[in-house]
């Protein structure tokens, strides 16, 4: 009886380990996070051809590192393409199932009101924290995709965004089991941040502001990328927009004028680049729906992604800014 005893206790550990593992992996994702790969012209992107699921949610990526599923070069005919690039607001990371990210709810309200029998396609260049530098390196590197349009995401933060360049240390495999993921880059992070007696910065919040003179400097850089993506864009004849997503603290308690927006919407005048501003559409509704856009300072709820596909089409298609998606 005592040996038993003294192999049931480390027998039953291990299988209370493996039980664990399996859980995770199955249930949640953990251990398969989306790979992602560093870039010289981009910084870093995720990785092509990837289908997994995350937290219940599929995501899945294209040839071209896409949130979206794979596409035909050249466009085939009879087919509106819209590509969008932006940051990790547009890509909805793992909270959001490929069917509730921005580009796929406008592709299907779109199908669901054109009656010319064209397919429809709205493709998603994205990643975390990219600026509008890594949005050039996006470009210059896989080009246009003969799109029909091409919609610039860009938000409060971005207006003062660096170009974001890969880290080594997070790129170099994929965790090698669940319960490796679930320590170190959950549950780790949090017992830090405890121990040392602060409580986590909620995500997409930054803990401080850089100098005036740095956001200035970082400004004026990105509005001259911005020059560049525009002259490029243009030369392919295709017409360019940018959508403008607000940061939460723009519109909650009360709506207020973002710093630098003014400075940027003279710009895009100046650059004739029709603007979507959702923070001036949203400034109009109920604080208690705006609130139910936000899942933290930055990143959108599937209602905001909603929010969000249903302003691009109404005024590119309804209001008829791009001839294109006539419906």
């Amino acid at each position: 009886m005592k040996v038993l005893t003294k192999w049931w206790i480390p027998a039953g550990a291990i299988l209370g380990v493996v039980g664990l593992e399996l859980f995770l992996s199955l249930a949640f994702g953990l251990g398969h996070p989306p790979l992602v790969v560093a870039d010289r012209a981009m910084g870093y992107r995720f990785g092509e051809n990837q289908r997994l699921r995350r937290f219940g949610n599929v995501l899945e990526y294209n040839q071209y590192s896409q949130r979206s599923e794979a596409i035909a070069s050249p466009k085939p005919s009879k087919t509106l393409r819209i590509l969008m690039v932006g940051d990790s607001v547009l890509n909805g990371g793992n909270r959001k199932d490929q069917s509730e990210i921005i580009s796929e709810l406008l592709e299907v309200r779109i199908l669901r009101a054109t009656h010319s029998g064209s397919s429809v396609e709205v493709l998603n260049a994205s990643a975390n924290s990219w600026g509008i530098g890594n949005h050039w390196g996006y470009l210059r590197k896989y080009g246009w995709f003969d799109s029909d349009a091409v919609i610039l995401q860009i938000g409060t933060h971005d207006l003062i965004q660096e170009t974001s360049k890969a880290d080594p240390e997070s790129l170099k495999r994929r965790p090698r089991f669940a319960l490796e993921e679930a320590i170190a880059f959950y549950a780790w992070p949090i017992l830090r941040e405890r121990f040392r007696g602060r409580n986590p910065a909620p995500a997409g919040v930054e803990r401080s502001q850089p100098n005036p003179t740095f956001r200035d400097r970082q400004f004026r850089e990105n509005m001259a990328i911005l020059e560049q993506i525009a002259a490029e864009t243009r030369k392919r004849k295709i017409p360019l927009f940018v959508l403008y997503t607000p940061d939460r603290r723009d519109l909650l308690p009360t709506s207020t004028q973002p710093d630098y927006q003014g400075e940027f919407f003279k710009q895009l005048q100046g650059l004739k680049i029709p603007v979507i501003d959702s923070h001036a559409a949203w400034s109009k509704l109920p604080p208690e729906t705006v609130a139910n856009y936000f899942i933290d300072g930055v990143h959108l709820s599937v209602e905001g992604n909603r929010a969000i596909a249903e302003l691009l089409f109404l005024q590119l298609c309804q209001q008829q800014q791009l001839p294109a998606c006539q419906t």
